[in-house]
Parts: C-alpha cells; structure tokens; sequence
C-alpha cells in the first residue's frame, strides 16, 4: 500500500488554458482557406539519379517525368502518403531551376506548396496584405490546376506556391 499510495498522490494534475479566449478567435475571417500541404518541391542536378534514390533505395512510388515547357522544368512526383515531393529539374536555358542549380550545385528545398479553397480570393486579400505575388494571373501548374507563387521575401525566405484545391 505504500507504494501504491505514493504513485497515487505523486500524479500530476491536468491544467486547463487560462485564456477564456478559443484559438480561433485569433485568426481573421478571410474569403478563403489554407488546406493541406500539397508537395515540397526539390530541386534536383541529376533527376535519374533523384528518381533512383526515391524508387530503388526508399521504395516509394515514383512518376514518370513530366516536361512543363511553360514552367521550365521537367517534374516527378514522389507519393509519400500524406503528401508528396515535386523533383524538379531544368527544362531549357530560362528555367528558374536553372539559376536555383546555378547557386545550389547539389540541388535542395526549392518550394512549398499548398493548397487554397479560391485562389483568386487568396490572391485578391494577400494583394491587399502587401505579399507579392510572382504573377499577375494564375497558371497551370503540374497537377493540371491553377497555381500561383508567393515571393520569398514576403514569406521568411520561403517560395511558397498556392494551388487550386
């Protein structure tokens, strides 16, 4: 019993938050909502090699190559269960993944991508937020659905895409 009765006063108490106010009080009502994490995009010097390592060492499913002319880049999808990893690789001498290569010789996180309920509702609000937006008009992106990019500077040094949900 003296054991027992140690372990039982010695439990910890379970606090409640102080704040009479919920989380979601804090944040603002908007014409449109984040959703999921769609896919965090690399990008890749050798693409048969970062296709390889996906495939053949990890085991994961692995895309065909994908050639998007009007992005600059080829794309290979990785599905990861939850999300996936955009492969990127230059396509042409205007590619951004080309100057990105240029910096980054090894390849890395090039960016997020994230998925909104109304993308010309998020643009026409971050607009009005001062956050840049690398385009005027939404274009197709890999998935076959409107995309747009963020600046990185407007964004803690991260290139985050949105991408009609």
């Amino acid at each position: 019993s003296g054991l027992l009765s140690r372990l039982q006063t010695s439990a910890p108490t379970v606090r409640t938050l102080s704040s009479s106010k919920s989380f979601s009080q804090n944040i603002p009502n908007c014409l449109w909502k984040l959703g999921r994490l769609n896919h965090v995009a690399i990008a890749v010097p050798d693409l048969e090699k970062a296709q390889s390592l996906y495939k053949d060492v990890l085991g994961a499913q692995v895309s065909e190559t994908v050639a998007l002319p009007e992005h600059g880049v080829y794309t290979v999808f990785v599905e990861l269960g939850n999300t996936k990893l955009e492969l990127l690789h230059p396509l042409g001498e205007k590619s951004p993944i080309a100057s990105f290569l240029q910096k980054n010789k090894t390849g890395g996180m090039h960016h997020i991508c994230i998925e909104v309920d109304d993308i010309k509702a998020a643009m026409a609000e971050l607009k009005k937020k001062k956050i840049r937006i690398l385009s005027e008009e939404p274009k197709i992106g890999a998935h076959g659905k409107p995309v747009i990019f963020l600046h990185p500077k407007d964004c803690h040094g991260v290139l985050v895409e949105l991408e009609q949900a």
